[in-house]
């Protein structure tokens, strides 16, 4: 056997071997997580998704005044932000429930203020060095915008909006195959574009708009639901509403929701969803359950707790008598 300075070559091959295979592991590890999420981060997106915006938002001005140089803080402010923007403006149309479409009101500036910053510090850090995860925080950013918008009803605003967030996002994913978050917005993007009806897709070709594959959109939104760190739970959300709304497919619905439900069972929104899927189902019983499970919980936008209240009422209203 070969020593070097009291050391064998087969304790050396060994360390090296065993260096080499933590390192791979490290890399491995650092694929599957890109985005290195601070824990007030962590905290305060569960805390959001379990109805507690408020407590959630907290969190978030924390890491702002911490990280003020960062886009991510406004992000996620933003977004405890729009949870309460949507839950406010849901009603029912057509059977289901959902926000459809509302007018301005005192929040949206706030909530747009915080999408700009957020966009703007991502792109000047893009001028001084492009990274995939800047790419992907001003993709999400322009997405922000785009979800308000469309609840305005400012359809050019949200189409050009919609185009840069997929330029962004997509230029995150060439830089980082491993970004999986950045496929929520093109999954978004690629199902709604797919689902156009036949004067907005003939608007879409004259404003230039790229198209989209709504089968590519279900495949990406799958992807980020299942391993998305940031908007995992936003991607499931969608996914399950859009199957519902778009495909009347509430079987499957049913199954990308059921994991939410679940893990976040004092969330009122998800529930009222879960409730209008078990209805649209026929299973009654379960949509009356998961209304009034809906109704008993509070959230702490109290504007959110009045809607969800009465909307749990009117959903149970209109199950079939014999079944609540």
């Amino acid at each position: 056997m070969i020593f070097v300075r009291g050391k064998s070559l087969l304790t050396i091959s060994l360390c090296i071997a065993a260096c080499l295979a933590g390192t791979l592991v490290a890399a491995r590890e650092a694929d599957a997580a890109p985005l290195n999420l601070p824990p007030e981060a962590t905290d305060g997106l569960r805390l959001l998704y379990t109805g507690q915006s408020g407590a959630a938002r907290a969190r978030f001005v924390k890491l702002e005044q911490e990280q003020p140089d960062s886009p991510l803080p406004y992000l996620l402010e933003a977004e405890a932000s729009w949870w309460e923007i949507y839950c406010q403006a849901c009603e029912i149309k057509w059977g289901f429930i959902d926000a459809w479409h509302q007018t301005k009101n005192s929040g949206d500036d706030a909530y747009l203020a915080l999408a700009a910053k957020a966009i703007d510090l991502s792109e000047a850090a893009i001028e001084q060095h492009d990274t995939a995860e800047m790419e992907l925080y001003a993709g999400m950013g322009y997405v922000m915008r785009v979800r308000l918008l469309g609840l305005l009803g400012d359809r050019s605003g949200a189409a050009h909006a919609g185009v840069t967030a997929r330029q962004h996002l997509l230029r995150c994913i060439a830089l980082d195959p491993d970004m999986t978050d950045a496929y929520t917005g093109l999954g978004l993007y690629n199902y709604y574009v797919d689902t156009l009806s036949a004067m907005a897709r003939v608007l879409r070709f004259f404003m230039g708009i790229p198209g989209g594959n709504k089968q590519d959109g279900i495949r990406q939104l799958k992807m980020a639901m299942n391993g998305g760190q940031l908007t995992a739970v936003e991607a499931r959300f969608y996914l399950a509403k859009n199957l519902r709304t778009y495909d009347f497919d509430y079987a499957q619905a049913e199954d990308v929701l059921t994991p939410l439900v679940k893990e976040y069972p004092t969330n009122p929104t998800f529930a009222l969803l879960m409730g209008n899927v078990e209805g649209e189902l026929g299973h009654n019983e379960s949509a009356a359950e998961y209304y009034r499970a809906a109704a008993q919980q509070t959230p702490s936008d109290a504007a959110c707790a009045t809607r969800v209240a009465q909307l749990a009422r009117d959903a149970t209203a209109a199950l079939p008598a014999a079944q609540h």
